[in-house]
């Protein structure tokens, strides 16, 4: 069974939540994506959190931690965002070498409980990850988790977090490249009581829609950014971002994305693909 993670003392029951995604670290900090060196604006992401002294209760990164499958980008991972002394969760992205990150992330500081579990919400990390493809698939085995999860704990409200976003963006490549067995995800989740979110990474830039009841919500990246609804591959200008986001105990969210000022992380637009 998956390890869970049991969160005391919250105040009046609200969690506060910072998530991060897609930093996207390679073993040497000096590489670049697309014009971006990950590390530095990683770093710029975790340095401008720590100034904002923003009140959270854990740190969820929601996948494509590295570039290149490295042990290496993960030690980076682990050391940069220990600054922030929080307990840290993760899912694998379509990046990462899932397996991997189970086997050293504890050693590292990091936390591989798959269940955070809170007075109101509980928090279910699932992988999407279909290794060295772009796309998503969902095994039925990690829906099951999540049924099984949501009877265990049945009078809480329920967070599902995966990198691949179950939804359509309206941008005709990334949806090549979703959560490819995306219906069956989302009628299994309408089984399971009291689904409020699906909270996701993968597209590169903010979401936040309602659909029959369960809200589904991605972040910006801390490296680059996608364009919105861009019917070919392009690259956003915007800066690299994080969200924070309120579960409160009647089941609602409140959240607000933050990005970087005075934005230094400038893409090479002329590419076409990565």
């Amino acid at each position: 069974m998956a390890p869970r993670y049991l969160k005391p003392q919250l105040i009046d029951d609200t969690v506060n939540v910072l998530q991060i995604s897609d930093c996207h670290l390679f073993a040497d900090k000096s590489k670049s994506l697309l014009g971006v060196n990950t590390y530095d604006s990683f770093c710029a992401v975790i340095d401008e959190i720590k100034a904002q002294n923003f009140n959270y209760d854990f740190i969820a990164f929601t996948g494509d931690i590295s570039q290149d499958y490295s042990v290496k980008s993960y030690e980076h991972f682990a050391e940069i965002i220990k600054v922030l002394n929080k307990p840290v969760f993760f899912l694998p992205g379509n990046h990462d070498d899932g397996p991997l990150m189970y086997r050293i992330f504890e050693n590292l500081g990091v936390n591989i409980a798959k269940n955070v579990i809170t007075p109101k919400w509980q928090f279910i990390f699932l992988n999407s990850e279909v290794y060295a493809v772009p796309h998503g698939w969902i095994e039925r085995r990690q829906l099951d988790y999540a049924a099984f999860c949501g009877r265990r704990s049945p009078d809480q409200h329920v967070a599902i977090l995966v990198h691949h976003m179950p939804h359509l963006v309206q941008s005709a490549w990334l949806d090549t490249q979703t959560m490819h067995n995306l219906d069956e995800f989302n009628t299994y989740i309408h089984r399971i009581p009291n689904v409020r979110a699906v909270i996701t990474g993968h597209i590169h830039q903010e979401f936040d829609v309602t659909e029959r009841g369960i809200r589904y919500i991605a972040t910006p990246s801390t490296s680059i950014q996608f364009t919105p609804k861009s019917n070919d591959f392009a690259l956003d200008s915007v800066g690299p971002g994080w969200r924070y986001l309120s579960f409160n105990p009647d089941g609602s969210i409140d959240t607000k994305v933050y990005r970087l000022k005075n934005n230094p992380f400038v893409p090479d637009t002329d590419v076409c693909g990565y």
